[in-house]
């Protein structure tokens, strides 16, 4: 958990920074340093997605994910939570449930959150989050310099989510597989693609009604092997 611990530390620090920086940018520069950030994700999305190696399992477990997330309506969940934090700060910000979800599916929806953190948990090994966390605090100096004060509270759910992969990886080793691992990587990618497309007011898809897809994908290829046993 030290990793994911470090990593949070890292944003918060990053966000601090770039809300200081936040007042000396005109709208102009916000917005295209915005726009940058959206191209950057679609491109790590569809980095990531490449490392699929069942495009059916990606396929069911993207529509599976999505009627789950949809029927739960996480995405509301969270807007709520950051909302929840809004009134406790009694913050005025008009982006702070944006920057809060923003930043945490950027922050933790890349290959480096899952196989960081399922590394720590395996060998107790947190380099990757190490590297990540550096990754994070800058990129964080760029969200809160255009979102606001919702990026800092983002470690919140980030620390969560990590620690939470970090803990599962701890307790079951067998589970995460190099081919569980990739399709981790690659629904994640889609997930991030998705978030691009947001960014770059593309159209607004309700991506963290999505993130049931990440466990979907890791079951599907975990029993693949034991259901195709069992036909032959």
């Amino acid at each position: 958990m030290q990793g994911t611990f470090i990593n949070a530390i890292a944003v918060i620090i990053g966000s601090l920074i770039g809300l200081g920086f936040r007042g000396s940018f005109p709208d102009r520069i916000k917005s295209i340093v915005f726009q940058g950030i959206g191209l950057v994700t679609l491109f790590i999305g569809f980095h990531m997605s490449l490392r699929t190696g069942n495009l059916v399992a990606l396929f069911f477990s993207m529509l599976i994910g999505a009627i789950i997330g949809e029927a739960i309506n996480i995405e509301k969940h969270i807007e709520g939570f950051g909302n929840f934090i809004k009134s406790k700060l009694s913050s005025k910000e008009d982006k702070f449930v944006e920057g809060f979800i923003t930043a945490f599916l950027i922050f933790c929806m890349g290959s480096m959150t899952i196989v960081g953190s399922i590394e720590d948990g395996l060998s107790g090994n947190p380099s990757i989050l190490y590297a990540k966390s550096m990754l994070d605090c800058f990129a964080s100096i760029s969200l809160a310099s255009v979102l606001g004060i919702g990026v800092l509270f983002s470690a919140i759910p980030l620390f969560l989510f990590q620690g939470g992969i970090t803990l599962l990886a701890s307790l079951s080793r067998s589970f995460f597989t190099e081919a569980v691992i990739n399709e981790l990587s690659a629904t994640g990618g889609i997930i991030l693609i998705g978030l691009g497309i947001n960014i770059l007011e593309i159209k607004k898809i309700r991506v963290a009604n999505l993130l049931p897809s990440l466990l979907i994908s890791a079951i599907i290829i975990y029993l693949l092997p034991l259901f195709i046993e069992l036909m032959g």
